[in-house]
């Protein structure tokens, strides 16, 4: 058994052995150091799976140290380099762009899934730039560019790691070194995928073509995705592929926002125990709290959560109204969720530009104003690596009782925007935020209908997952009430990047 300089669990520990034999197999040993060349071993994955602090993100975090140290290069779909016969890489994934930014937050250097099917294409001379900077060749000469531009591109990288970041710090736009996108044709080697309740078979198909040894590192009691069955695809690999995680108090650190999730596991346990369980660790702990009403400062930066869609609409509406969001636009400041790229497949590049920056089905943004063109967003992609960009928009708010929804700006075509200032804890899955506000009328009303996923009242799995995405605090809202605002919107919390890549130069297509 290989020795973690950190203390594991038995059952951690358990599953680090398991972990550390398939990587074995594949010719990295952990155990007597040693990296063999990719090709020796043969398609296989294993799941470790396990509740809200059973230690999944730490096990993550240490292999991928190990492999690091062993001498096995990250791919972050930024870019690769050239290929090598004995070259061992590991990726680390996420489905989302806020997961994989939870993940990078922790110093583990992830990337969204997207990202990895689809890989950048750079421009030769450009390429020259980035070989440099990973230490594949010498320091170039670049037409157009100083020693200076090149010492602070060389400075950003050794600082993030980052060839786009480096580049765009030289003074370069995306579109002078990335001639477009390419699906991903030959196979990688290690991936690690975090989140994985969240993969539907689809991608699971997509990333077992990619990745000889696949490590899926997920969560049971969440959410399943729609249209499966209430299966998640580690469900359906054989019991001797799987390996759960039990949870650890010390590791959890007497969370009581943990206590009471897992809380939920009780079979007994009626909606009215929970809620009493939840005013009591109210008064022992800071971290819970008790709202009589959903406070809207909050919602500008992290959803409250509910169960109904109608629900959503409603608290959206309010809380533009709280604001004084005009009828016929958008507040600096306002979230969104983007719900898709609706673009013909002649524009195929264009799509594959938006999503590699950020702007995938699910990603949350931040308004930061309109445009230089028609119909174009300025926004802030939270969680990106790089998140400034302007945009072709499509911008949808929904109204209360109304069928359609109000369109303050549209380009012909582009990326489609829901409000996100209130989500489904459906679409909450895979982020997290310091402070969380649960809507529980909600959970109420799906305790009364008693509706059952996969073997579990659903309002105990609805719960288990909002309650989970609150980091450091918990808001359990009782009641119909928003609060006004103390303060107007603003977009100063924001921090500015490093010189943003820009996509506002290429005109809109038509």
């Amino acid at each position: 058994m290989a020795v973690p300089a950190v203390q594991f669990s038995e059952d951690q520990a358990d599953a680090w052995d398991r972990a550390s034999e398939l990587l074995a197999v594949s010719g990295v040993d952990l155990v007597n150091e040693t990296l063999l060349p990719p090709g020796g071993g043969t398609d296989k994955a294993l799941a470790i799976v396990g509740k809200a602090g059973s230690g999944k993100t730490l096990l993550l975090a240490r292999l991928a140290q190990e492999l690091q140290e062993l001498g096995v290069d990250v791919v972050s779909g930024d870019w690769e380099g050239r290929k090598r016969k004995d070259r061992r890489t590991l990726a680390i994934l996420a489905p989302t762009n806020k997961a994989a930014s939870v993940l990078r937050s922790r110093g583990v250097p992830a990337t969204t899934i997207h990202r990895i099917l689809y890989t950048p294409v750079y421009d030769p001379e450009y390429e020259n730039i980035a070989e440099w900077l990973a230490g594949q060749g010498d320091r170039p000469e670049i037409e157009g560019l100083t020693d200076a531009a090149l010492d602070r591109a060389y400075a950003f990288y050794q600082a993030h790691s980052s060839i786009p970041g480096a580049l765009a710090a030289a003074g370069l736009r995306g579109s002078d070194f990335i001639t477009g996108w390419k699906r991903r044709e030959e196979p990688l080697d290690i991936g690690f995928v975090d989140e994985s309740s969240m993969l539907d078979e689809r991608q699971f198909e997509d990333l077992q073509e990619i990745f000889p040894t696949l490590l899926l590192f997920g969560d049971p009691a969440q959410l399943a995705p729609v249209n499966s069955g209430g299966a998640m695809v580690f469900d359906t690999l054989p019991e001797s592929q799987k390996m759960v995680l039990h949870r650890v108090h010390r590791q959890s650190g007497d969370n009581p926002i943990l206590d009471l999730a897992h809380a939920l596991a009780d079979p007994d346990l009626e909606f009215e125990q929970f809620e009493r369980m939840i005013e009591d660790a109210a008064q022992d702990d800071d971290r819970v709290r008790i709202g009589q009403r959903v406070e809207s400062e909050m919602m500008a930066r992290s959803p409250v959560l509910v169960w109904r869609n109608a629900t959503r609409i409603r608290l959206i509406s309010a809380f533009r109204a709280a604001y004084g969001a005009p009828a016929d636009g958008l507040l600096p400041g306002e979230p969104l969720i983007c719900d898709g790229i609706e673009l013909p497949v002649k524009h195929r590049k264009k799509r594959l530009d938006l999503e590699a920056r950020g702007l995938i089905k699910g990603a949350q943004v931040v308004y930061l104003g309109a445009g230089n063109k028609a119909g174009f967003s300025r926004l802030h992609v939270i969680g990106a690596e790089d998140p400034r960009l302007s945009a072709a928009s499509i911008i949808k708010i929904e109204k209360p009782d109304e069928e359609e929804p109000f369109i303050p700006y549209a380009a012909r075509m582009g990326a489609t925007f829901l409000h996100g200032a209130a989500v489904t804890i459906h679409k909450a899955q895979g982020s997290q935020w310091p402070s969380v506000q649960v809507f529980a009328p909600d959970l109420y009303a799906a305790a009364r209908a008693g509706r059952v996923e996969a073997g579990q009242p659903l309002w105990k799995r609805l719960a288990y997952v909002a309650i989970t995405r609150a980091e450091e605090r918990l808001f359990w809202v009782t009641r119909y009430r928003l609060g006004k605002p103390k303060a107007p919107l603003s977009i100063d919390d924001l921090a500015k990047p490093a010189p943003a890549l820009s996509l506002e130069q290429e005109e809109e297509p038509g």
